[in-house]
């Protein structure tokens, strides 16, 4: 599935040369590399230094997706950053603007990592049995038990022994040079033991203990086997799990349509010809057909047919949407129910999914500031728990202990301090925030962004196209002399189906075709600035904007007064010369917006409404959603300053907006949240991207930040805990290898578990949507 099928690039969408993408001056170009071997932060720690050891090189590496982010000036060759992630002991790959795009995760663990963790189980686990139950241990137990231990310390364990070399050759340690060590440790003792002191005579019985406690001719070939085989399974399961937590790029790639059927001009009076094609020989202007139960191929307009379009997996909007021919469609959507042709207007990464991929892409890549901290720490920590553990040996050695318990309480330490837990606790979290926000529609640029997004206490709204649904509609119909109300809509709708104006599109909306009065329309005459005139059925009608001096009847007048105070157009309309009625038009409310205000508040954020629209329109909409501060008749310039004053007081806002006049504001606030369906100006400036329709989005991104942030705070208070706990008792000699290697793969796997409970999460009040 290359970039032209559909699916957006795995790089930034503004790639230069080498498939990087150019940022600031143009100096300074970006690269994604494709990083292997990564096993624990001290790797990622290790990474990073490496490439910012080159002249003008600033790279972020996440250990969750094993992608490291480059900028570099654009005259550091891409061999270069490949070549100094190899000279780290790592493999690399550059992911280049054709590559193709991610395939869903495989359900299960790679074959030959399941084959190898069922046949280390095979050996281990009778090893564990014996050495643990002494009423297990027949005569000569320890021989057969050094048998079966010694291909799992050699071959079960040889992926720890093979990465903690490539470490030592590049002066290095990770979290495989500890595994390796307390591996290798634990086995050498046992052949000592065995084969040079007491440990292999005939009838030997060992009683199993939780610390190192015990006679010299203890052997410890159950940590030996122990060791490898829980941190290989735990490996496996936090692996499966932590590709769940980064799902939504795989749930994005299935919307994907692999092919479609284009429509092509066949000779006049013959139908059009129907073929199948590959989805990336699809051209903008082409007419392609969806069928029922067919995604839509990529974005267009409906030129013909109607259908009902399933959005959810897309934007989160549990109801599907009826479309017809004029409608814009989504490449990626589901067809519901009935047939469509459709011109094709955007193609590949230009795709709203395109640019959604892209925008997910972007923000599981990044790092947030809590994760380089957690690196920089994760990055000292191996060396220290090495010179820790040699301490350790030292001081039992010199306390009088024997070399076997002061061996054993020092690999137990190595063990325990792998800092797995440290270096997961945020990329995963992120991971799963950032995915289950795109599921309900919320998009974030960049994983700093939900650091921010939790600090947020004020909330600026526009009001046109983000508390409102940008659209004139028909709202009130008063007419005189008794006339029924939708006998002069037709009327009127009539005429206004000749007219452009968005006033006649809504009046003519607010009729069904099949209402309207029959007959044509004769002598129309479209009065720039004014209204329409036309002849229907022997009448002539007038559809005028109301004039403030203008003659009316009591009632018409009243009409016309209510629209003005509220800030709404009033329109007359007048039959043969006469005045017969007054209609109101104006913007309506998008779906959620009161309950947005509500939420926000309980969320003991401010709100703030902030608008070009005139004060009686702005205060309209304010007071139908109870929103007390509001600043009307601004100009985009007055927009930014009223952003850059609630910061200079402290505060910390968040604006929305949808227009190319919420630019600036949204470029100069910390926090700029755009409405998916606005202009690309302001989704380019704005820190969050909605892609629904209904308002509560905004309230979603700041609940999930909240909860995001939450979870990892939660998993470094468990991942420094969880060290700070077990390194002193396993240094005091009161924790057993083996059961240090169970502690250590169950703290990454509940790190892991924590943040995999982001993508259960559901916005307050709305009902779930499918995880794929």
């Amino acid at each position: 599935m290359s970039a032209g099928s559909g699916m957006v690039p795995a790089a930034p969408a503004d790639t230069g040369k080498d498939g990087a993408a150019a940022r600031g001056d143009g100096s300074l170009i970006t690269t994604d590399l494709a990083v292997g071997g990564m096993t624990c932060a001290a790797c990622v720690a290790r990474v990073e230094k490496r490439l910012n050891r080159i002249a003008g090189v600033t790279c972020g590496v996440n250990l969750a997706t094993g992608r490291a982010r480059v900028v570099h000036p654009a005259g550091v060759p891409v061999a270069d950053l490949l070549e100094a992630v190899r000279r780290a002991g790592y493999t690399a790959d550059r992911i280049t603007d054709t590559e193709d795009a991610p395939e869903p995760p495989p359900t299960g663990c790679r074959d030959e990592d399941c084959l190898k963790v069922v046949l280390t189980a095979v050996l281990a686990l009778p090893v564990l049995l014996v050495s643990m139950i002494p009423a297990l241990q027949f005569r000569n137990w320890q021989w057969i038990c050094f048998l079966l231990a010694t291909p799992v310390a050699l071959w079960g364990a040889e992926v720890f022994h093979r990465r903690a070399l490539r470490a030592l050759r590049h002066a290095t340690a990770t979290m495989d040079t500890l595994v390796s060590l307390g591996v290798a440790a634990s086995y050498l003792w046992s052949c000592y033991a065995l084969f040079l002191g007491t440990a292999g005579t005939p009838g030997m019985v060992m009683p199993f203990s939780l610390s190192t406690d015990g006679a010299h001719d203890h052997v410890y070939l159950e940590a030996t086997v122990g060791i490898p085989l829980f941190v290989l399974c735990g490996r496996l399961m936090e692996d499966r799990v932590r590709r769940r937590t980064g799902s939504a790029l795989h749930a994005l790639a299935e919307l994907v349509v692999k092919d479609v059927t284009v429509l092509d001009d066949g000779p006049p009076g013959e139908p059009p010809a129907e073929r199948r094609v590959p989805i990336g020989q699809l051209v903008p202007g082409q007419r392609f057909l969806v069928r029922p139960g067919e995604r839509v191929a990529t974005d267009g307009v409906v030129v013909s047919g109607s259908a009902a379009l399933d959005l959810s997996l897309l934007t989160g909007e549990s109801a599907p949407r009826e479309v017809g021919p004029g409608d814009r469609v989504t490449g990626g959507t589901l067809d519901a129910g009935g047939s469509l042709v459709v011109r094709a207007t955007e193609v590949g990464a230009d795709t709203r999914l395109g640019r959604i991929t892209r925008l997910v892409w972007e923000a599981q890549a990044g790092k947030a500031r809590v994760q380089r901290l957690a690196d920089r720490v994760a990055g000292v920590f191996v060396p220290l728990v090495l010179a820790l553990a040699a301490s350790v040996l030292g001081f039992w050695l010199g306390a009088g202990a024997s070399a076997q318990g002061a061996v054993t309480t020092a690999v137990a330490v190595l063990v325990v301090a792998c800092p797995c837990a440290l270096g997961l606790a945020t990329p995963t979290a992120l991971l799963a925030a950032t995915g289950r926000g795109a599921q309900f529609g919320v998009l974030f640029k960049g994983p700093e962004v939900l650091e921010r997004l939790r600090a947020v206490d004020t909330v600026v709204l526009d009001k046109t196209g983000t508390l409102t649904s940008g659209r004139m509609r028909l709202l009130d119909t008063v007419t005189v002399d008794g006339r029924p109300a939708s006998a002069v809509l037709r009327l009127a709708a009539a005429v206004e189906q000749l007219s452009e104006h968005p006033v006649g599109r809504a009046i003519a909306a607010a009729v069904p075709p099949a209402e309207r009065v029959s007959g044509a329309v004769s002598e129309f005459t479209a009065m720039a600035g004014t209204g329409v005139r036309g002849t229907v059925g022997g009448h002539t009608l007038c559809v005028r904007r109301l004039s403030p001096d203008a003659r009316l009847p009591g009632v018409l007048r009243e009409a016309g007064d209510r629209a003005d105070a509220a800030g709404r157009t009033a329109v007359l309309v007048e039959i043969d010369g006469a005045a017969v009625a007054v209609l109101t038009l104006g913007d309506t409310l998008r779906p959620g917006s009161a309950e947005l205000v509500a939420r926000l508040r309980a969320l003991g954020v401010e709100v703030m409404m902030l608008t070009g629209d005139g004060p009686g329109a702005a205060r309209a909409v304010a007071d139908e959603l109870g929103i007390d501060q509001v600043r009307h008749s601004a100009s985009p310039e007055d927009k930014a300053e009223v952003v850059a004053q609630l910061q200079a007081t402290g505060r910390v806002p968040a604006v929305v907006g949808d227009g190319v006049n919420d630019a600036a504001a949204l470029a100069g606030c910390e926090l700029g949240m755009a409405v998916g369906t606005g202009t690309d100006v302001a989704i380019g400036a704005a820190s969050v991207t909605l892609m629904r329709t209904d308002a509560l989005a905004v309230a979603d991104a700041l609940e999930l930040a909240k909860r995001a942030m939450g979870t990892i705070g939660s998993n470094l208070t468990w991942a420094f805990t969880y060290n700070i706990l077990l390194i002193p008792i396993a240094a005091a000699g009161m924790l057993n290898p083996m059961i240090a290697a169970v502690a250590m793969s169950g703290s990454s796997l509940l790190v892991v578990g924590n943040s995999l409970r982001l993508r259960s999460w559901r916005p307050a009040g709305r009902p779930g949507t499918r995880v794929p």
